[in-house]
Formats: C-alpha cells, structure tokens, sequence
C-alpha cells in the first residue's frame, strides 16, 4: 500500500543525505517535497499542514543544522513524528468487564464487517479466549449464512439469528446463549448501509444501550482513503468507538487513511487486514508502520509471524538433524510448509530491513505456484525416497512427475535445488559461516 509514499520519501532522504551541511533552503525544499507526496498519497490536509510545521520546527533547530549527519537526524525526526501521528503505540482490544464480554463491529455496508468478524474470532482464540460470532445485520440475507458458514470453518459457535428478528434481542439473547456455552467474547456483527443514515445510527446506539459492549471497531476499507477518515469521524461522534479496524491494506491504495485516522479522529487504528484468508490479520503498530513506510522494514512483525507458524519441538529437532547432516526431503517440506504459514513471500521480503533501496528485491515476483508444486512432487515419493534422494532414478523421476502432476524437469529443479542445500548445511557445520564466503550459496 505505502509503495509510492516510500519511494517519493527515499529519494527526499536520499538527497538530504547528499549534503555534508543543511541549510534553511535545503529543508524547506525538502518538507516542500514531503508535502506534496503526502497530500498524493490521500493524507488528510490538516494533518499534513500539521506533520510539516512539526518537522519544520524541529529540523532547524541546532540538533539537526549542527549535527554531523544532519540527513539522518531529519528521517529520524520524520519517523518520531509518523509514529506519533499514528498514535505511538499499539492499543489492543478492550476487552475488560464480566464475561461474556462484547466487541461490537460496525461500518458501512461492503466494509469487511463480517469476514472481520471471522478473523478477530480466530485471532483472539489463539490468544487463549473462547469467541462467539453473533449476526446482528438482519437486512441483508446473505450476512447470517456467510457469518455461519465462517463459524463452521473456524469451529466456532455462531448464534442462531433469523431474518426479521430484532437486531437488539438478538445481542441480548446471543450473550446469555455464550454463556451457556462456556464463551467469554461476542463479536456482534451490525448492519450496515452504502451511507451514513439516522436509521442505521439508531439501531446501532439501541445496541450499544442495551449490550454495553467493552469495545466498539469501526471496520472501515483503506482503499476509499480520505472518505474512510470521514466516516470514522462519523461514526465516533455517535458511537464513541474504541478503535478503527482497516481492511485491504494489502491493496494498492495509497495509504492515507492509516496516517490520517489516529490525528483526525482522535481513535486509534488496532488492527490492519493484510489479505483475504481469515489468518490476515495484524494488530497495527504505529512505530512499526513508520518504519516500513520510510523502508526501514518490520523486523519485530516477521519475528511475530515466525514464532507463531514455526513448531518449537520441531524446530529443536530440526537443529540436530542439520548438526549432523540428516536433512532430509520429507524435513524440506515440512520446514517449507511452516515457512508459509507466515504469509506470503512478497509480504516478508518487504518487511526486511533496506529492501526498499533494492529494485531486484523490491520487485520480486515470487510464484506462490512454485511452493505448491515443490510439496505436490514431495508428496508423490515414496517414504524412502524422501529419506534418501539418491535412489531417485530416472524411471522414480517419471513416476513422481506423473503422481504430482508436474514435469521431469520441475522433478529435477527440485532435487538439483536441494543437493545444493545439503552441501551448504555442511559446509556450514565444517566450516562456521566462512564456508559460506567461499561460494558454496546455490544462487
């Protein structure tokens, strides 16, 4: 999503950094730039007036007009106040009261309320709490089912609601349902409509009256920008919500809603969906988002994800096997497929740290086919064959290429891409990491 912005500000820095001495003119040139690429990138106005008088204020001042490596002491100020126009720290759900508690997601219609719904069901049970799905949008059909068919793909309860119900007694009665369940967590998914009316506040003021949830997220699409600002302002000056939930930052949107809402609102963003499968979900941290925008990368949020897919035994087990050079094909698919389970290859490599300044990495297009693939022609040996690769002749090679659904030569890709890796791994176990500096890396 930030794309752009992160190029337009590298250049800004990286002329900045040209100059061995700022000067009033180089500054003023540069915030000038700043400006303009923020306002291109649908940042609310007063927000950005705002964001350069700050910065102005403090770039010339002596710490940066006498510091040794002025350009550097301006990106950090940049980054310090990013962050705090995002709100500084990450504020998580509101969950505090007698259980059952209750988040209540509500937003425009075409918002993401439902699949919302889904993703922050999932991602609370994981952190120990028992979820109950709850359809309050009694007016549109299609809401009941897909919330139902959600909590059946998550083995989650979902209240029973029917259409023409009233959307009040349907929370009051889904809290006492959850209880009798042993579930600590509603999440009531409100209607919504394509525009802000008194008749959708109503209910929703009805709702909050009569459940008095612990938090209220306004679930609102990234890609409408400025509009999405709105609508938060909106809805909070009703409402009084706890938090933004913004959906599809994984868009090509610019982005100025995620700088904008914390400012103009006064509410913080808590979460970002990052994609359509129910796992794509992050709590949004500001100094973390800072970074990634002015291409420092996200190194705490890959560290996150990895702790979160990877099997700690597994992993420990793993660790004996390359120490004694029994890495085997059945270990390769297995390690590959906790790798995925952290997201998508793009994503990671965009969260690496000066990727940003490097066009090869930057644009890399990582075929997400090709992990599919590399499983499919594991999965068509025979258990030997994946203990030991060297029995694989060419009469096995067809068999598995066949069985796979794949090619000789995506066979042999394969197995020439891991007999390279092995001969890595030990090098490395005779040789420390200088073994490495002595061209034994397979690409």
């Amino acid at each position: 999503m930030f794309d752009s912005l992160s190029d337009r500000l590298n250049l800004i820095f990286k002329k900045l950094k040209g100059h061995g001495k700022l000067s009033e003119k180089n500054i003023a040139d540069a915030l000038k730039e700043v400006r303009i690429a923020l306002l291109e990138a649908d940042v609310h106005y007063k927000v950005v007036k705002q964001f350069i008088a700050d910065i102005k204020a403090r770039a010339l001042g002596q710490e940066v007009l006498s510091s040794l490596t002025p350009g550097q002491q301006v990106i950090k100020i940049v980054n310090d106040k990013l962050t705090e126009l995002m709100g500084s720290w990450h504020q998580d759900l509101s969950l505090a009261g007698p259980s059952p508690v209750s988040v209540m997601l509500v937003g425009l219609q075409g918002s993401g309320k439902t699949t919302t719904a889904g993703k922050l069901a999932l991602f609370v049970r994981k952190k120990g709490r028992k979820p109950y799905l709850v359809p309050a949008d009694v007016y549109r059909p299609a809401a009941i089912d897909q919330l139902k068919k959600l909590g059946e793909q998550l083995d989650i309860p979902v209240f029973p609601a029917q259409l023409g119900m009233d959307p009040v007694q349907i929370c009051l009665d889904a809290r006492v349902a959850a209880q009798r369940e042993g579930c600590d967590t509603l999440f009531l998914d409100t209607a919504g409509r394509l525009h802000i009316d008194n008749t959708l506040m109503d209910e929703l003021r009805r709702i909050r009256k009569a459940i008095h949830p612990s938090d209220i997220l306004l679930v609102a699409d990234a890609m409408t920008g400025q509009d999405a600002v709105n609508i938060a302002s909106a809805f909070d000056e009703a409402l009084d919500i706890g938090g933004v939930f913004l959906t599809k930052m994984d868009g090509d949107a610019r982005g100025g809603a995620a700088i904008s809402v914390k400012f103009v609102t006064g509410k913080p963003i808590k979460f970002i969906g990052v994609g359509e499968k129910l796992k794509d979900i992050e709590p949004f941290h500001p100094e973390r988002m800072a970074s990634r925008i002015l291409g420092m990368g996200d190194i705490l949020t890959i560290i996150e994800k990895a702790q979160e897919a990877v099997d700690q035994k597994k992993a420990a087990e793993l660790e004996q096997k390359l120490r004694k050079n029994i890495f085997t094909l059945e270990d390769f698919r297995d390690q590959m497929v906790q790798i995925r389970k952290m997201g998508s290859f793009s994503d990671i490599i965009g969260m690496l740290p000066g990727v940003g300044k490097m066009k090869q990495l930057k644009n890399l297009q990582v075929d997400e086919k090709e992990f599919v693939r590399i499983e499919a022609i594991i999965n068509s040996m025979t258990p030997d064959e994946r203990q030991n690769h060297s029995i694989i002749n060419g009469s096995r090679r067809r068999r598995i290429a066949n069985g796979s659904g794949t090619t000789i030569q995506d066979v042999n890709r394969l197995l020439k891409n891991y007999t390279q890796m092995l001969k890595m791994v030990k090098k490395i176990n005779k040789g420390g990491m200088r073994g490495l500096s002595r061209g034994m890396l397979p690409f």
